[in-house]
This record gives structure tokens, sequence and C-alpha cells, in this order.
């Protein structure tokens, strides 16, 4: 398929809970094509679809050269002591912002055919899959932010001149 364009802070699907897909859904293949081809950009961690105007439950990863995906993803542990970790958004563009996040993160899903697929990890990846699945659980990282840093956050972003 194609690099799709990403949304941006402000549009409604971002704050839209993705609904599942079905296995053997035909839309499911083009999404899942789409989101790998949009997250190869270089400097793209992750991608969740309601980023790139589906409402559908899938995201794409790229962190340390291997790229993949998972439909249906679960945020089916975090451990370790949140920790402040700088984080942004393609959805956000130009910012990164202070936040806390698990140390380490595991998500369970499936492919495009319906078999079982665990990701985890540490550091970037554990901050990715959390990242993710808040997006398709219709919430941006912004929201996560401590209410001083919020409000400064807030106010950055409406200066924006994507805003």
């Amino acid at each position: 398929m194609a690099e799709r364009q990403i949304r941006l802070f402000g549009d409604p699907v971002l704050r839209s809970v993705c609904d599942p897909i079905r296995p053997g859904d035909p839309r499911g293949a083009s999404l899942v094509t789409d989101l790998i081809d949009t997250v190869r950009v270089p400097g793209r961690a992750g991608l969740a679809a309601n980023q790139i105007g589906v409402g559908l439950r899938a995201f794409s990863y790229n962190i340390d050269e291997v790229i993949g995906y998972i439909i249906n993803p679960v945020l089916a542990e975090v451990s370790g002591e949140a920790e402040i970790v700088d984080e942004g958004c393609l959805s956000v563009p130009g910012f990164y912002f202070p936040r806390m996040r698990h140390p380490y993160a595991r998500v369970e899903g499936v492919d495009l055919d319906g078999n079982p697929v665990e990701l985890s990890g540490t550091g970037l990846m554990a901050q990715a899959l959390q990242h993710e699945v808040d997006h398709l659980d219709g919430h941006l990282y912004i929201e996560g932010l401590v209410p001083e840093v919020k409000r400064e956050a807030m106010r950055l972003i409406r200066l924006a001149p994507w805003y």
C-alpha cells in the first residue's frame, strides 16, 4: 500500500477507542501493510491505526531495526517501578515531555491469521507498547503528564504551527 498521513492532536479519531479486528477481515491485511509502510520512516518507533485515521485495534512498531505489528493487542503486564521518561508522539510532532512509564511491558494479541502474538520488552520497547495500547484505547500520552507539565504542554501545543 503506502505511507499514510499521520493524524494530529485535535483530530477526534485519536480520542476514539478502536474496534477489534476479526481474523480474516480483509481490512486487516491492507491496514497492516499501511501501518508497516508508515512506521518504516526513520525516527518512528510505533504507530497505532487511529493515528492514520483507522478505528481498528492494531499497531506497528520499529524498534532497534525490528519492524512488526500486532492486532487486537491488550496490555497484559507492566512491571518495575514507573519512572520518568521523555516521550514524544507522531500525533503531537516536535514535542517531548516527561511522563511516567513502567520499565517493562508485555502485550498479547494476534497476527493476521489469528495466531497468538506476544510482544514484550524494556526501555524503548516497553515505552512503545504502553504508548500504542493507550492510543488504541483513545488516550494520548499528554493525558498522563503531571498537571503542571500538562498545562505547559497544552500551552506549547496551542502555539505549534500545525495546531
